[in-house]
């Protein structure tokens, strides 16, 4: 038997009050890259007060929870990142990052739409789902707040895809409430050079790699990029440099180390982006016997709060769907029957869609509040008619992905 409801009986006026307090509290818990310990117990103590009984917590510390309905069918995953980037100056916010004011129908605050206004949506839209369907809906729900995924992306997803398994993905990373169905990816790109140290009053008697590196580096700047329809340009851009010994202290560098920022179209693999540098090195090296230098993949390392190591190859790859996609039509038709007439994007970064679409090849899309410039700025804020929407959003997902007993 279904249900026939409304967008005001969907989100009614104690399930609005409910959002927008849970999305201040979560914005009021600071969880930085690696310090998500507390957000993380607030979660859990959350899901535990709304009676579920499937909570997990893996070894990087990152957490899910799963809803099965009363028929069989799909897994659909929410997924959500907990960690926030610093507050580095915080005499440059009007308002307190932390506090998660409500001012003019904005909710002001680090993390507010990058992304915890985002997760506050899903979990309040959960709830109000299952409530509604009586859990009569096909399938399972999973929802997962990932840590360490400003710095990882898609590293820590991988314990997350691997426990649910899930046939679909709903990336909450800001898409102004348009359905996202691709994303660019990102590699970051280690070039070294080698040289001989020697007192900087006689360089003749050592090999500067500071100038090799500029040779290789004007030769990078003359690659030519790839360029998708729908993603855009596949960038290659200096990032940072540094010789050693630094300070150098009449030395002439014996070494130098380039960084460069690699933007990924589909189709892009670790291969075949850093293909093109090992030719020109290998140029340099046969017309230069004293030319020695070398590229690779950044290698990232850091501890999480857990105790564990997150680490991993920087290439976070490209993916993107057909808009004709079963899967995205009728996410697109769930959207439109609660009001809702997305336009078909992709997202300009990176998200954890680089694992769950671009390794495990899951049906992945994208759908949040608010835009995507709001993230990583001072005073960032997300509207309470985006948080609203995106709440219904996630409502009317559901039910056309799972085929819920809602009519609306």
């Amino acid at each position: 038997m279904s249900v026939s409801t409304g967008r005001d009986q969907v989100l009614t006026i104690e399930r609005e009050t409910k959002l927008i307090d849970l999305s201040s509290s979560l914005i009021r818990t600071r969880s930085y890259s690696g310090e998500e310990k507390q957000i993380i117990l607030q979660l859990q103590q959350i899901f535990k007060d709304k009676g579920c009984s499937d909570i997990h917590i893996d070894e990087l510390g990152s957490i899910s929870v799963c809803f099965k309905g009363k028929r069989d069918g799909r897994k659909l995953l929410f997924d959500s990142h907990v960690d926030t980037v610093p507050v580095t100056d915080p005499s440059g916010w009007k308002h307190d990052p932390f506090g998660g004011e409500l001012i003019n129908d904005r909710i002001y605050g680090r993390g507010s739409s990058d992304m915890k206004g985002a997760l506050a949506a899903v979990i309040t839209a959960v709830e109000s789902f299952i409530e509604d369907t009586q859990n009569d809906f096909a399938g399972e729900i999973a929802i997962s707040g990932v840590v360490h995924e400003e710095s990882f992306e898609g590293i820590a997803a991988r314990n997350i895809s691997s426990r649910f398994q899930p046939d679909y993905v709903v990336i909450g990373e800001a898409t102004h409430l348009n359905l996202a169905r691709g994303q660019r990816g990102r590699a970051e790109i280690v070039v070294e050079t080698f040289g001989r140290p020697a007192h900087s009053a006689n360089p003749k008697a050592g090999l500067n790699a500071v100038y090799k590196m500029v040779k290789l580096i004007e030769a990078i700047g003359h690659l030519s990029v790839n360029h998708h329809p729908v993603l855009g340009w596949g960038i290659l851009e200096l990032t940072d440099i540094k010789s050693s010994p630094y300070p150098g202290l009449s030395v002439v560098p014996e070494y130098c180390r380039a960084t460069f920022d690699r933007r990924l179209l589909t189709g892009e693999t670790a291969a075949n982006v850093i293909a093109p540098i090992e030719k020109l090195i290998r140029k340099f090296k046969s017309l230069d016997p004293d030319f020695r230098a070398r590229v690779s993949y950044c290698f990232g390392r850091d501890m999480c709060y857990s105790g564990a190591e997150i680490e991993g190859e920087r290439f976070f790859p490209a993916w993107l769907y057909d808009e004709e996609e079963e899967f995205l039509q009728r996410a697109c038709q769930g959207l439109k029957k609660v009001g809702i007439d997305p336009q078909m994007t992709a997202y300009s970064f990176c998200t954890n869609g680089s694992h769950y679409a671009g390794e495990a090849a899951i049906k992945t899309m994208g759908f949040g509040p608010s835009r995507e410039n709001q993230a990583h700025v001072d005073d960032e804020y997300i509207e309470i008619a985006q948080l609203k929407g995106a709440c219904l959003g996630y409502y009317g997902i559901m039910n056309g992905l799972l085929d819920g007993n809602i009519r609306l």
